[in-house]
Protein backbone atom coordinates (compact mmCIF):
# COMPACT_ATOMS: atom_id res chain seq x y z
CA UNK A 1 0.00 0.00 0.00
CA UNK A 2 1.36 3.38 -0.93
CA UNK A 3 -0.72 6.83 0.17
CA UNK A 4 0.69 9.73 -0.58
CA UNK A 5 1.59 11.98 2.57
CA UNK A 6 -0.78 14.80 1.21
CA UNK A 7 -3.78 12.28 0.34
CA UNK A 8 -6.50 12.81 2.67
CA UNK A 9 -8.19 9.03 3.73
CA UNK A 10 -10.84 8.40 5.90
CA UNK A 11 -10.46 6.55 9.08
CA UNK A 12 -13.03 3.73 8.19
CA UNK A 13 -11.96 3.59 4.43
CA UNK A 14 -10.85 0.04 3.25
CA UNK A 15 -7.76 0.08 1.66
CA UNK A 16 -6.36 -3.44 0.35
CA UNK A 17 -3.09 -4.10 -0.49
CA UNK A 18 -1.33 -2.76 -3.06
CA UNK A 19 -2.97 0.18 -3.59
CA UNK A 20 -1.64 3.36 -4.40
CA UNK A 21 -3.46 6.89 -3.64
CA UNK A 22 -1.52 9.75 -5.02
CA UNK A 23 -0.86 13.25 -4.21
CA UNK A 24 -4.02 15.43 -2.80
CA UNK A 25 -6.45 12.64 -3.61
CA UNK A 26 -9.51 12.57 -1.16
CA UNK A 27 -11.09 9.14 0.24
CA UNK A 28 -14.21 9.42 1.71
CA UNK A 29 -16.11 7.51 4.73
CA UNK A 30 -17.41 4.16 3.85
CA UNK A 31 -15.03 3.36 1.12
CA UNK A 32 -13.49 0.36 0.18
CA UNK A 33 -10.53 0.39 -2.39
CA UNK A 34 -9.65 -3.68 -3.75
CA UNK A 35 -6.13 -4.55 -3.94
CA UNK A 36 -3.71 -3.25 -6.57
CA UNK A 37 -5.83 -0.42 -7.84
CA UNK A 38 -4.31 2.75 -8.38
CA UNK A 39 -5.44 6.51 -7.47
CA UNK A 40 -3.54 8.98 -9.64
CA UNK A 41 -3.55 12.51 -8.08
CA UNK A 42 -6.20 14.67 -7.20
CA UNK A 43 -8.81 12.12 -7.75
CA UNK A 44 -12.19 11.92 -5.14
CA UNK A 45 -13.88 8.86 -4.02
CA UNK A 46 -16.83 9.87 -2.37
CA UNK A 47 -18.60 8.07 0.36
CA UNK A 48 -20.21 4.88 0.20
CA UNK A 49 -18.09 3.70 -2.55
CA UNK A 50 -17.04 0.35 -3.71
CA UNK A 51 -13.74 0.11 -5.91
CA UNK A 52 -12.43 -3.53 -7.04
CA UNK A 53 -9.20 -4.83 -8.09
CA UNK A 54 -6.73 -3.55 -10.83
CA UNK A 55 -8.43 -0.70 -11.16
CA UNK A 56 -6.84 2.51 -12.73
CA UNK A 57 -8.66 5.71 -11.92
CA UNK A 58 -6.53 8.63 -13.28
CA UNK A 59 -6.30 12.37 -12.49
CA UNK A 60 -9.44 14.70 -11.26
CA UNK A 61 -11.45 11.83 -11.26
CA UNK A 62 -14.75 12.50 -9.42
CA UNK A 63 -16.54 9.02 -8.12
CA UNK A 64 -19.17 8.75 -5.77
CA UNK A 65 -20.81 12.32 -5.56
CA UNK A 66 -24.12 12.75 -4.81
CA UNK A 67 -26.92 12.41 -7.81
CA UNK A 68 -27.63 15.34 -9.57
CA UNK A 69 -30.84 14.91 -8.61
CA UNK A 70 -33.51 16.95 -7.30
CA UNK A 71 -35.22 14.53 -5.53
CA UNK A 72 -31.86 12.88 -3.45
CA UNK A 73 -32.41 13.72 0.01
CA UNK A 74 -28.80 12.38 1.24
CA UNK A 75 -29.59 9.03 1.33
CA UNK A 76 -27.34 6.40 1.88
CA UNK A 77 -26.79 5.14 -1.56
CA UNK A 78 -23.76 3.80 -3.58
CA UNK A 79 -21.45 3.33 -6.28
CA UNK A 80 -19.87 -0.28 -7.27
CA UNK A 81 -16.88 -0.68 -9.81
CA UNK A 82 -16.04 -4.05 -10.65
CA UNK A 83 -12.40 -5.23 -11.52
CA UNK A 84 -10.08 -4.31 -14.09
CA UNK A 85 -11.58 -1.00 -15.15
CA UNK A 86 -9.74 2.26 -16.38
CA UNK A 87 -11.22 5.54 -15.77
CA UNK A 88 -9.71 8.23 -17.24
CA UNK A 89 -8.83 11.75 -16.43
CA UNK A 90 -12.02 14.16 -15.35
CA UNK A 91 -14.51 11.43 -15.24
CA UNK A 92 -17.70 11.65 -13.11
CA UNK A 93 -19.64 8.94 -11.59
CA UNK A 94 -22.89 9.74 -9.59
CA UNK A 95 -24.62 7.62 -6.51
CA UNK A 96 -27.31 6.53 -6.87
CA UNK A 97 -30.66 7.97 -5.37
CA UNK A 98 -33.32 5.10 -3.87
CA UNK A 99 -35.03 4.27 -6.71
CA UNK A 100 -34.48 0.63 -8.63
CA UNK A 101 -31.47 -0.81 -6.05
CA UNK A 102 -29.79 2.41 -4.79
CA UNK A 103 -26.91 1.35 -6.59
CA UNK A 104 -25.04 3.20 -9.61
CA UNK A 105 -22.94 -0.42 -10.81
CA UNK A 106 -20.29 -1.12 -13.30
CA UNK A 107 -19.08 -4.25 -13.83
CA UNK A 108 -15.62 -5.28 -15.13
CA UNK A 109 -12.70 -4.35 -17.47
CA UNK A 110 -14.37 -1.08 -19.21
CA UNK A 111 -12.60 1.66 -20.27
CA UNK A 112 -14.22 5.30 -19.59
CA UNK A 113 -12.01 8.04 -21.14
CA UNK A 114 -11.49 11.43 -20.28
CA UNK A 115 -14.72 13.54 -19.31
CA UNK A 116 -17.04 10.55 -19.80
CA UNK A 117 -20.28 11.00 -17.39
CA UNK A 118 -21.79 7.85 -15.87
CA UNK A 119 -25.22 9.51 -13.56
CA UNK A 120 -27.06 8.19 -10.75
CA UNK A 121 -28.58 4.76 -11.30
CA UNK A 122 -27.07 3.74 -14.59
CA UNK A 123 -25.94 0.05 -14.26
CA UNK A 124 -23.11 -1.13 -16.96
CA UNK A 125 -22.02 -4.58 -17.70
CA UNK A 126 -18.06 -5.41 -18.60
CA UNK A 127 -15.71 -4.74 -21.47
CA UNK A 128 -17.55 -1.38 -22.75
CA UNK A 129 -16.18 1.28 -23.92
CA UNK A 130 -16.98 4.97 -23.19
CA UNK A 131 -15.29 7.67 -25.88
CA UNK A 132 -14.42 11.00 -24.33
CA UNK A 133 -17.32 13.38 -23.53
CA UNK A 134 -20.06 10.45 -24.00
CA UNK A 135 -22.61 10.93 -20.67
CA UNK A 136 -25.18 8.91 -19.66
CA UNK A 137 -28.18 10.25 -17.84
CA UNK A 138 -29.78 8.92 -15.24
CA UNK A 139 -31.02 4.92 -15.11
CA UNK A 140 -29.01 3.97 -18.17
CA UNK A 141 -28.69 0.22 -18.87
CA UNK A 142 -25.66 -0.52 -21.63
CA UNK A 143 -25.22 -4.49 -21.64
CA UNK A 144 -21.36 -6.29 -22.15
CA UNK A 145 -19.56 -4.63 -24.80
CA UNK A 146 -21.16 -1.67 -26.14
CA UNK A 147 -18.71 0.95 -27.76
CA UNK A 148 -20.28 4.15 -26.77
CA UNK A 149 -18.44 7.11 -29.25
CA UNK A 150 -17.48 10.62 -28.29
CA UNK A 151 -19.83 13.24 -27.59
CA UNK A 152 -22.80 11.24 -27.26
CA UNK A 153 -25.64 11.71 -25.24
CA UNK A 154 -28.47 8.92 -23.78
CA UNK A 155 -31.08 9.99 -22.80
CA UNK A 156 -32.52 8.34 -19.12
CA UNK A 157 -33.84 5.90 -18.76
CA UNK A 158 -32.57 4.31 -22.36
CA UNK A 159 -30.90 0.76 -22.57
CA UNK A 160 -28.02 0.14 -24.88
CA UNK A 161 -27.64 -3.93 -26.05
CA UNK A 162 -24.69 -5.89 -25.80
CA UNK A 163 -22.00 -5.64 -28.80
CA UNK A 164 -23.68 -2.87 -30.26
CA UNK A 165 -21.90 0.45 -31.88
CA UNK A 166 -23.19 4.16 -30.91
CA UNK A 167 -21.65 6.73 -33.27
CA UNK A 168 -20.06 10.04 -32.21
CA UNK A 169 -22.16 12.89 -31.35
CA UNK A 170 -25.41 10.78 -31.14
CA UNK A 171 -28.35 11.38 -29.24
CA UNK A 172 -29.63 8.24 -28.20
CA UNK A 173 -33.41 8.92 -26.95
CA UNK A 174 -34.73 5.03 -27.31
CA UNK A 175 -33.17 1.77 -26.77
CA UNK A 176 -30.44 0.53 -29.19
CA UNK A 177 -30.94 -3.07 -29.83
CA UNK A 178 -27.75 -5.79 -29.02
CA UNK A 179 -25.50 -6.16 -32.06
CA UNK A 180 -26.19 -3.26 -33.75
CA UNK A 181 -25.19 0.32 -35.23
CA UNK A 182 -26.52 3.35 -34.16
CA UNK A 183 -26.35 6.95 -35.47
CA UNK A 184 -27.34 10.31 -35.68
CA UNK A 185 -29.46 13.31 -33.75
CA UNK A 186 -31.96 11.41 -33.20
CA UNK A 187 -30.43 8.20 -33.41
CA UNK A 188 -31.49 5.36 -36.33
CA UNK A 189 -30.17 2.15 -36.73
CA UNK A 190 -27.67 1.82 -39.26
CA UNK A 191 -27.89 -2.52 -39.89
CA UNK A 192 -25.83 -4.57 -37.63
CA UNK A 193 -22.32 -4.32 -36.22
CA UNK A 194 -20.93 -6.70 -38.30
CA UNK A 195 -17.26 -5.95 -37.95
CA UNK A 196 -17.55 -6.01 -34.50
CA UNK A 197 -19.51 -9.43 -34.07
CA UNK A 198 -16.72 -10.59 -36.56
CA UNK A 199 -13.90 -9.46 -34.29
CA UNK A 200 -15.57 -10.60 -30.97
CA UNK A 201 -15.79 -14.14 -32.97
CA UNK A 202 -19.18 -14.87 -33.44
CA UNK A 203 -19.67 -17.85 -36.13
CA UNK A 204 -20.78 -16.99 -39.33
CA UNK A 205 -24.04 -19.04 -38.43
CA UNK A 206 -25.00 -16.47 -35.65
CA UNK A 207 -24.39 -13.83 -38.07
CA UNK A 208 -26.49 -14.94 -41.14
CA UNK A 209 -29.41 -15.35 -38.14
CA UNK A 210 -28.86 -12.45 -37.12
CA UNK A 211 -29.30 -10.81 -40.03
CA UNK A 212 -32.53 -12.85 -40.60
CA UNK A 213 -33.86 -11.63 -37.94
CA UNK A 214 -32.89 -7.86 -38.39
CA UNK A 215 -34.50 -7.91 -42.01
CA UNK A 216 -37.64 -9.34 -40.89
CA UNK A 217 -37.81 -7.15 -37.97
CA UNK A 218 -36.39 -3.94 -39.34
CA UNK A 219 -36.81 -4.25 -43.00
CA UNK A 220 -40.49 -5.83 -43.76
CA UNK A 221 -43.68 -4.01 -43.85
CA UNK A 222 -44.64 -5.81 -40.83
CA UNK A 223 -46.11 -4.65 -37.52
CA UNK A 224 -43.12 -4.87 -35.28
CA UNK A 225 -45.42 -7.08 -32.86
CA UNK A 226 -46.00 -9.84 -36.05
CA UNK A 227 -42.61 -9.10 -37.06
CA UNK A 228 -40.98 -10.29 -33.78
CA UNK A 229 -43.11 -13.52 -33.52
CA UNK A 230 -42.26 -14.40 -37.40
CA UNK A 231 -38.63 -13.75 -36.75
CA UNK A 232 -39.21 -16.23 -33.36
CA UNK A 233 -41.04 -18.46 -35.67
CA UNK A 234 -38.72 -18.45 -38.82
CA UNK A 235 -34.57 -17.63 -37.72
CA UNK A 236 -32.54 -20.57 -36.48
CA UNK A 237 -32.48 -20.70 -32.71
CA UNK A 238 -29.79 -19.19 -31.21
CA UNK A 239 -29.26 -17.59 -27.89
CA UNK A 240 -28.19 -14.72 -29.92
CA UNK A 241 -30.86 -14.24 -31.87
CA UNK A 242 -33.06 -14.87 -28.58
CA UNK A 243 -31.55 -12.04 -26.65
CA UNK A 244 -31.65 -9.85 -29.73
CA UNK A 245 -36.09 -10.43 -30.18
CA UNK A 246 -36.40 -10.08 -25.91
CA UNK A 247 -34.18 -7.03 -25.72
CA UNK A 248 -37.00 -5.53 -28.36
CA UNK A 249 -39.93 -7.39 -27.13
CA UNK A 250 -38.92 -6.09 -23.57
CA UNK A 251 -38.22 -2.59 -24.39
CA UNK A 252 -40.79 0.61 -22.56
CA UNK A 253 -39.01 3.43 -24.64
CA UNK A 254 -39.13 1.63 -27.73
CA UNK A 255 -36.83 0.90 -29.77
CA UNK A 256 -34.71 3.22 -32.42
CA UNK A 257 -35.86 2.26 -35.85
Amino acid sequence: MNIHPTAIVAQDAQIAPGVEIGPYSVIGRDVSIGQNTVIGPHAVIDDYTQIGENCRIFQFCSIGAPPQDLKFTGEKTRVVIGNGNTIREFVTIHRATTADEGVTRLGDHNLLMAYVHIAHNCILGNSIIMSNVATLAGHVQIEDHATISGLTGIHQFTRIGAHCMIGGASAVVKDVPPYTIANGNRAKLFGLNLIGLKRRGFADNVIEALKDAYRIIFRSDLLLEVALEKAQKDVEDFPEVRHFIQFIENSKRSICR
